[in-house]
């Protein structure tokens, strides 16, 4: 996955996390095709779906909103990600804030309750990062080297 030549992307759209080192930005900010791993399930309202791009990135890499929710789903599922508290009822769904979330870091203190809120997000990001790489490897528009 880190074949999308990361070195040709500004640093300004890159972040390191815990576990993941050159993380993208979120899509709408500007976040290159890994980034869909932080965003919101397909068919609902969102507050600034204005600038949400979400779906012109589903359609440039093939992939319908259907497929997406699919992956995200089971993804959730192997690795009990569902949660009530979260946006959309999943951790998979969650975004990339670093500074912290109302919604996700209850969600992930309830999911690893035995680790510390360092230990919590450097597993949330190292699996936000598998996630990416199953999208992208899942994605019928990308070259092999693109993935």
């Amino acid at each position: 996955m880190e074949r999308i030549k990361i070195q040709n992307i500004d640093k300004k759209f890159l972040r390191d996390t815990p576990s993941w080192e050159n993380a993208p930005i979120p899509i709408c900010m500007g976040g290159d095709l890994r980034a869909l791993t932080f965003c919101c399930k397909p068919g609902s309202s969102l507050t600034f779906g204005y600038k949400c791009l979400r779906d012109t990135k589903l359609k440039e890499i093939g992939m319908s909103p259907t497929e997406f929710i699919k992956i995200k789903e089971e993804f959730s599922k192997k690795h009990n990600w569902f949660d009530d508290g979260t946006c959309f009822g999943s951790l998979a769904y969650c975004c990339m804030r670093k500074s912290g979330c109302n919604r996700r870091d209850p969600a992930l203190k309830r999911r690893y309750p035995n680790k510390s809120k360092e230990e919590a997000m450097t597993e949330y990001f190292r699996l936000k990062k598998e996630l990416a790489q199953i999208i992208l490897e899942k994605s019928p528009n990308l070259l092999a080297d693109e993935k």
